[in-house]
């Protein structure tokens, strides 16, 4: 592979202009995240009351120290909570994330008990579903941090309590994977919420705070008269002592902590440090730490988008700065030449890279769809970098057959027999989100820069389509159009496309893993191809049936 040789001007007026613009949206971002955490913080006084640790104070106690951390759907339930930007608190009422715990990668799943007292909110159920999938499809331990008022009856939706036994049935298939699953029960779980202890192989509970009962006093007493208390219930040391359903008791939040580490460290053989799990693998890391750093500075990432997606990029540009040394290996480089295709690695990893540098046409799809198949001969993982506004269309492309062609990338897509990421970067329009792999076609990984936009279309293409339609409808009617009222309608319709194709939007919609940094796309690339790999490599010990509670 040779380097690529960029002829991109990062001092350039165009390149400072985009470049602020793409600060102001980081800056958005990072204040949302912030939001939550200020949100959940502002509970310290009742925790320190109770002598417990906050969530966020939780999960970096149980975290190797210094070690990586991929937080993953930070701006869950965005909007969905309020329409009010100034007010929605995102986050799903849960941290979720993969880190590592004694050296052990492990999927890191914590109840923002200090919103709401972690109840379960509408998107935190999709956000918990989802990062379920990930530990799956990666072999991860699976350690939950407990404490949750259950659901919002006052926002009781019965779809929502019908969906939810996934939840539960994601934990007892983890489990039957071979991958264990460990709760720290902080607090309270009631109703469903005890049966996260109750599907979980290790239960650690902290003695006076730790609850876990199917029905707690004020339903007891209106469904069956009885009176009991909460401790004879469902309290950690009944539960430890009693019922069997804890294994360890712990005296307050830190010792449940340290704890669940040591738990970690006994299975560590199995699924610990990587140079440990297999040979292959840390072949793969030696490789790795030899890589050469790509030549073309990341900080030049942020210059290169156009906020507007109006402008064309060179999306070469972009993978250059991504990939190790620079170098990449264009695969027909003269042949539909808007979809870029190329073998590249990052971190050590070979991997084929999908982008575009226009609409996909006729060329491009087949192209693309040959690199597909081709990568998956070799066992690549395929990396897609979204900035298209969808396939070609027009008279000569429809008669050229685009639908049939386009089908064919699609079809490479979702039969892709290799790991596949997805990074939007820029415009996801039309069916280019599906046939760049979008999120309906279950990329092992998906995030959005934060400048990043997804919808069927662009906004003024929708408001000038249904502008068109509807004077023709008035025309054949005999009726001319008011300009006035035509205009605030096609405004009307650029604003509600705006709004809903906006990367906090639809990360609010769980329409990707999280909003990410341009400049941190290499290391949530590396941390993801390493994490896939690791998973690969990991000899689990699968069963018919997860861990029965006895």
């Amino acid at each position: 592979m040779t380097a690529f040789n960029s002829t991109w001007n990062a001092g350039s007026e165009l390149a400072r202009s985009r470049r602020e613009a793409a600060l102001a949206r980081i800056a958005a971002w990072r204040a949302l995240e912030a939001r939550a955490a200020d949100a959940s913080a502002r509970a310290q006084p009742l925790f320190d009351k109770r002598g417990q640790l906050l969530p966020r104070q939780r999960v970096a106690l149980l975290l190797d120290a210094g070690a990586p951390w991929l937080p993953l759907c930070t701006l869950a339930g965005y909007l969905q909570d309020t329409r009010d930007a100034a007010k929605s608190v995102p986050g799903g009422g849960m941290l979720a994330g993969i880190g590592f715990i004694e050296g052990v990668r492990c999927m890191v799943v914590a109840s923002d008990s200090g919103i709401e007292a972690g109840a379960i909110q509408e998107r935190g159920l999709e956000k918990m579903l989802r990062v379920q999938e990930i530990a799956l499809q990666n072999r991860l331990p699976f350690i939950h941090l407990v404490e949750s008022a259950g659901a919002n009856l006052m926002r009781y939706r019965v779809e929502g309590f019908v969906h939810g036994g996934a939840l539960f049935r994601n934990l007892a298939r983890l489990s039957a994977a071979g991958l264990p699953v460990v709760t720290v029960q902080h607090g309270s779980g009631t109703a469903g919420g005890a049966y996260m202890p109750g599907l979980s192989d290790i239960v650690i509970m902290v003695r006076g705070r730790s609850r876990a009962f199917l029905a707690g006093p004020p339903l007891l007493k209106a469904a069956t008269g009885e009176v009991a208390t909460e401790e004879e219930l469902g309290g950690a040391e009944m539960h430890t002592a009693v019922s069997g359903l804890g294994e360890y008791l712990a005296e307050d939040d830190r010792h449940a902590l340290g704890i669940a580490r040591q738990v970690v460290r006994g299975f560590s053989d199995a699924f610990g440090p990587p140079a440990q799990v297999h040979g292959a693998l840390a072949a793969i890391k030696n490789k790795a730490n030899g890589a050469a750093e790509p030549t073309l500075s990341a900080q030049d990432l942020l210059g290169l988008m156009p906020p507007h997606h109006r402008e064309p990029v060179d999306m070469r540009e972009v993978a250059a700065r991504i990939v190790d040394g620079s170098e990449l290996l264009e695969f027909k480089p003269l042949f539909g030449s808007a979809t870029v295709c190329a073998q590249a690695s990052v971190g050590g990893h070979r991997v084929g890279i999908v982008t575009n540098n226009g609409p996909i046409d006729v060329a491009g799809a087949n192209k693309a769809a040959h690199f597909i198949q081709w990568m998956c001969q070799l066992g690549h993982p395929i990396l897609y970098l979204q900035n298209t506004t969808g396939y070609m269309v027009g008279k000569d492309s429809e008669q050229a057959g685009m639908i049939k062609h386009g089908s064919k990338m699609i079809q490479a897509v979702t039969n892709a027999t290799v790991p596949q990421i997805t990074i939007q970067c820029g415009a996801s329009f039309g069916a280019g989100n599906y046939g760049m792999c979008g999120r309906g076609y279950a990329p092992r990984f998906l995030f959005s820069w934060p400048g990043a936009k997804t919808a069927v279309m662009g906004g003024e293409q929708a408001a000038r389509t249904m502008q068109i339609v509807t004077e023709a409808a008035l025309a054949r009617k005999g009726i001319t159009p008011d300009p006035a009222e035509s205009q605030a309608q096609f405004d009307k319709i650029v604003a509600m496309f705006e709004a809903q194709a906006d990367a906090f939007t639809t990360s609010g919609l769980l329409l990707d893993d999280g909003v990410i940094d341009p400049r941190d796309t290499r290391a949530v690339l590396r941390f993801c191809l390493d994490t896939i790999t690791e998973g690969a490599a990991r000899e689990v010990r699968t069963m018919q049936f997860g861990v029965a509670r006895m």
